[in-house]
């Protein structure tokens, strides 16, 4: 018996002293981050270098306690949303204190960027060639919504009117209807002639928005045949943070915003409220329309995530949206969204992850009868999506992402028969492998099935990038596949168009497909970024109307391979003085088959420039920002007979220049004052045609922010 008490006794003491000694080698480190100024970083984020799960958030004071599991060497990773991430080395011993310094990411490189491979990755790192516009692009814009910001900062974008003044979108030779646009990986319900309605798409509480250029149908499936373009939103990382703003400009434009967001322990929330309107004007001189319509609307968003444990994050969504559009006196068209959605990510260990999502999006557009008060809804597109994505990371460095997506399509609209509805179901399954053989060299291949029950058609598109570093330059080559399947009203549409004619449906329609062959040059040194990208499209059976005798009216067909080839240059730089420059350049030829009921209006040549300049103080700062956009003139042939193809004429649309000043002053850390004079240098059309800016000269805006949270 004392013989057992004696054991017991050594064992205790043995197990007293390994937790002793665990306890020991435990340590902290504590310290600041701040920025090259010595102003400190809320919200950014220290983890442990190969070992992730370990990590912690700085305070309202830039100050962070971090506690390691072990007293041996380590190093630090520090990272903040526009600055270049920082590594720190800690020492063998005991607790510490250190004082971490970041500095501006000039060129956006360290910008963690998802769209292209749906796993993060630094922008400098993506071997598919993807364009950000930071948070900061987007305050020097001083751009309300998604058309105004690309059309400023993306060379080959051009937003122009359709019929009635609906807006349009032709992004190097594709329409809206090939260009996808997601909210956080989210797809969007709702389209006019074959285009979103982009004033959903305001720019309130957006960290990033990504574009991915060419065809990416392999992680995004249909729509996705000419680029992808992914608005991010941020999430709360403060205590509280309450931002009041306000913009008044010509023409009674006005914007109100109020965004309030809190982060306490496993539970963060933004809310952001937006109204945004402006007063119906004529335009000088002649056209193909002689006054430009007015409206307002409101956009709503919540978003909150809780994160019950530190595997666990759970994220849901809200949204309301409404527009009038002030189209005619005794009739306004009224535009209204319902979304929301629930999404959970899954970290089992620090390789693999699961991600599960459902989305509700509802689009609808009514008629308001002004002098009976009625509104009357004559369209409704509502979407249920379902995805379910699994990631896994092995030998540090290679990926493999793998998922499925489920949408269910349901579309009411006076444009069918009798107002009548359809519905259809997609489904997909995709995988991709992101290989990196070594530290200089990365190739991502993948590959996607998708079904529709409509037409029970079936659809592969593959993808294939690589990406090979050397010195200061980075050389990138992919070929990706696109694919856009018939929508639900271009197979079944049975429209009169205003008793001119009628526009009829297709229920045998082929899916548009694309073959996009991409290769590029990056060049980088100290604070210089140079990019040069070649890419070739071959666009097979584009859908579009044509006239058919025997019907008497239009109808939906698929026409001759269309192809499309372009350059894109790029050049910036940023010095430490304050002083930035930005330009790009963008050539797009389009080759259509002469008698094909489509002719290209494509502008061959575009460019956009930005120079800026700015410093901050310790209570004061300072932005001026000079940024404009040039288009080349565009010789097209015009239909002059809707019932043959070879009989047009030729027609010249103007080159023109917009330039925009926006001076930006901030007082106290918190208030900022913008003054902004748009179309500087005064132009107005001599005709405006619907691909002409609808300006009647140059126009002005003031604006106020205040960052309630900065202020006190």
């Amino acid at each position: 018996m004392k013989r057992i008490r004696k054991i017991l006794a050594v064992c205790m003491l043995l197990c007293m002293g390994a937790a002793m000694q665990c306890a020991m080698a435990q340590r902290t480190v504590r310290g600041t981050v701040c920025d090259n100024t010595g102003n400190a970083l809320a919200g950014a984020t220290v983890t442990l270098k190969d070992h992730r799960t370990t990590g912690t958030t700085t305070g309202t004071d830039g100050r962070f306690a971090l506690q390691l599991p072990h007293s041996n060497p380590c190093t630090l990773v520090v990272s903040y949303i526009g600055y270049t991430t920082a590594e720190y080395h800690i020492a063998k011993g005991g607790d510490k204190t250190v004082k971490v310094t970041l500095e501006e990411d000039d060129i956006a490189l360290e910008t963690v960027v998802v769209t292209g491979t749906r796993t993060p990755k630094l922008l400098k790192d993506a071997p598919i060639i993807t364009r950000v516009i930071t948070a900061t692009d987007i305050q020097r814009t001083d751009a309300t919504h998604i058309g105004e910001l690309l059309q400023n900062e993306l060379p080959g974008v051009e937003f122009s009117y359709s019929m009635n003044q609906q807006v349009s979108l032709n992004m190097q030779g594709f329409g809206g209807n090939s260009v996808l646009f997601l909210v956080d990986g989210e797809r969007l319900a709702g389209e006019t002639l074959d285009n979103i309605d982009y004033s959903r798409l305001n720019l309130d509480n957006v960290e990033r928005v990504e574009i991915v250029k060419g065809a990416a149908s392999s992680l995004y499936g249909s729509n996705a045949v000419g680029g992808v373009v992914n608005i991010i939103t941020k999430e709360a990382d403060k205590p509280w943070s309450i931002n009041a703003n306000a913009r008044y400009g010509t023409h009674n434009d006005m914007r109100y915003g109020l965004s309030a967001g809190f982060k306490k322990g496993r539970v963060s929330s933004q809310t952001n409220i937006q109204y945004a309107g402006t007063d119906s004007y004529k335009v000088p001189g002649e056209g193909d329309y002689d006054t430009i319509f007015g409206g307002y609307n409101w956009n709503f968003k919540e978003k909150i995530t809780y994160s019950p444990t530190g595997r666990l994050k759970l994220t849901g969504r809200l949204g309301y949206f409404f527009r009038q559009r002030n189209s005619a006196a005794d009739e306004k068209d009224r535009y209204r969204d319902f979304s929301g959605g629930v999404k959970a990510s899954y970290d089992f260990n620090e390789k693999n992850n699961l991600e599960a999502a459902y989305g509700f999006d509802q689009y609808d557009k009514s008629g308001y009868l002004v002098k009976n008060s009625l509104d009357i809804r004559e369209y409704s597109n509502v979407q249920h999506t379902a995805r379910a994505v699994f990631t896994s990371n092995f030998s540090g460095k290679n990926n493999v992402v793998a998922g499925g997506d489920f949408l269910r399509d349901y579309l009411t609209t006076y444009q069918f028969e009798n107002g009548g509805h359809r519905c259809q179901y997609t489904a997909d399954l995709f995988a991709q492998f992101d290989w990196n053989p070594s530290e200089n060299f990365n190739i991502i291949n993948g590959i996607r099935f998708d079904y529709f029950s409509d037409r029970e058609l079936f659809h592969v598109t593959p993808k294939f990038g690589m990406m090979y570093k050397t010195g200061n330059c980075s050389l990138r080559g992919s070929y990706a596949g696109g694919f856009r399947a018939p929508t639900l009203k271009e197979m079944y549409m049975s429209f009169d168009m205003a008793g001119i004619f009628m526009i009829y449906g297709n229920p045998d329609l082929k899916p548009e497909q694309s073959h996009n062959f991409s290769l590029s040059a990056e060049y980088t040194k100290s604070r210089y970024n140079f990019t040069l990208t070649g890419y070739f499209n071959i666009v097979e059976n584009r859908i579009t109307t044509a006239w058919n005798n025997a019907m008497k009216g239009m109808v939906y067909t698929n026409m001759a391979p269309l192809k499309v080839t372009g350059i894109d240059a790029n050049a910036s730089v940023k010095y430490p003085c304050g002083v930035g420059a930005r330009v790009s350049y963008t050539f797009t030829h389009e080759k259509i088959r002469k008698g094909e009921p489509m002719t290209s209006q494509t502008r061959p040549h575009t460019a956009t420039a930005r120079i800026d300049y700015g410093r901050e103080w310790k209570r004061y700062g300072l932005n001026i920002s000079l940024s404009g956009r040039v288009l080349s003139k565009v010789t097209t042939d015009v239909y002059t007979s809707m019932t043959n193809y070879e009989e047009t004429e030729k027609q010249t649309y103007p080159a023109y220049t917009m330039w925009k000043l926006t001076v930006s002053q901030s007082f106290l850390k918190g208030i900022k004052v913008n003054v902004t004079v748009d179309n500087l240098f005064n132009y107005v059309p001599d005709y405006f045609y619907n691909n002409s800016p609808s300006t009647t000269g140059t126009t002005f805006a003031v604006g106020l922010s205040v960052d309630a949270d900065r202020l006190f």
